[in-house]
C-alpha cells in the first residue's frame, strides 16, 4: 500500500517519463513551481532526467496576490536550484482584469457567501495559471507536468481545467509518501554534494501546505479537520475499504471531478 523501496520508486517514475519523452520526441517539461512540496518534488525527480535526456526543465513561478512571501521565496529557490529555464511572473493584473470583466458581464452574484466567492476566484486563478503554462509548453515543444498527488485526487483538492497537466509523476503517491520520498531525496542530494538543491527541497518539506489561492487561510489540513496527512491518507484508505469516517463525505462529494468529463453513451455495445 505504501512505498517500501524509495530508490525503486524514483527509478520507476523516471523510467516511465523517460520512455514517454523519448517516444514522443518531447523537447521540454514545464512545471508550475508553487513553493509547495509537490512541485518541488516533481522538480527534484525531473532534474537529473532532463539533464540525461538533454531537454529543458522549465519552471515558472506564477504568484498571485494570495501567495505569501515565503511561498514565493521557496518557489524561487526551487526553480533556480533545479530548472534550466526559470522565471517568476506575476499574474495578479491578469487575474484582476479577468475578475473585473466577469463582474461587468453581470456574472457576479451579490448574495454569494465569502467561501464560495473565494472558491470561484481560486478557480479563475488556477485556470489562468494553466493557460499560461500550456502556452509555454506549446512554444517549447513540451509537456505540462501535473503536480497533483493521489490524496489530492481522492479529496477533489484541485481545480478542474486548472490543476492539470500532461504527465503526473506523483499520480500513485499518497501525500504522506510525497513527504517521505522528498526526505529521501534530500538525503540523496546532500550525500551527492548538491547542497543548493537539497536545501531548496528541504525548505518545502517543513512549510505549511496551502493551496496558494487564499481559499483556506489556515492551510490544507484545516479543511479536513486533521493534524497530519498520515491520518488523512489512512482515513481515505479505510473509506475505500468500506469504512465511513469524517473524510468519506469529501471523497464522495468530489467524485464528479474524477469522472470528468461525463461521457453520455447512447449506443448499444455489440457483443
Amino acid at each position: 500500500m505504501f512505498i517500501k523501496d524509495f530508490t525503486e520508486t524514483v527509478a520507476k517514475i523516471q523510467s516511465a517519463i523517460r520512455e514517454y519523452v523519448i517516444k514522443n520526441n518531447i523537447q521540454s517539461l514545464i512545471v508550475g513551481v508553487s513553493g509547495g512540496i509537490d512541485s518541488a518534488l516533481c522538480c527534484a525527480l525531473l532534474w537529473p532526467l532532463c539533464k540525461e535526456l538533454g531537454i529543458e526543465l522549465i519552471g515558472r513561478s506564477l504568484p498571485f496576490k494570495t501567495n505569501k512571501m515565503d511561498e514565493v521565496w521557496r518557489a524561487k529557490n526551487v526553480g533556480e536550484a533545479f530548472c534550466t529555464n526559470f522565471k517568476e511572473i506575476s499574474l495578479f493584473d491578469t487575474v484582476h482584469s479577468t475578475m473585473s470583466l466577469f463582474i461587468n458581464l453581470s456574472e457576479d452574484d451579490p448574495t454569494e457567501n465569502l467561501i464560495d466567492k473565494k472558491i470561484r476566484n481560486g478557480n479563475i486563478m488556477a485556470r489562468l495559471r494553466m493557460i499560461y503554462l500550456y502556452d509555454v509548453a506549446r512554444a517549447n515543444k513540451g509537456l505540462v507536468v501535473s503536480t497533483d498527488n493521489k490524496t489530492e485526487r481522492m479529496l477533489g483538492f484541485w481545480t478542474l481545467h486548472g490543476d492539470v497537466g500532461d504527465i503526473v509523476p506523483l499520480h500513485d503517491l499518497w501525500k504522506s509518501e510525497v513527504y517521505l520520498l522528498s526526505m529521501f531525496l534530500v538525503d540523496t542530494l546532500k550525500n551527492a554534494g548538491f547542497e543548493k538543491q537539497s536545501t531548496a527541497l528541504e525548505n518545502c518539506i517543513t512549510a505549511v501546505p496551502t493551496d496558494g489561492l487564499g481559499v483556506c487561510e489556515g492551510g490544507d489540513l484545516v479543511q479536513f479537520g486533521e493534524i497530519s496527512y498520515e491520518d488523512v491518507d489512512l482515513k481515505i484508505i479505510l473509506h475505500m475499504e468500506g469504512e465511513d469516517n469524517n473524510i468519506s463525505e469529501r471523497v464522495k462529494s468530489s467524485e464528479f471531478k474524477r469522472n470528468n468529463p461525463l461521457p453520455i453513451l447512447v449506443k448499444e455495445v455489440s457483443q
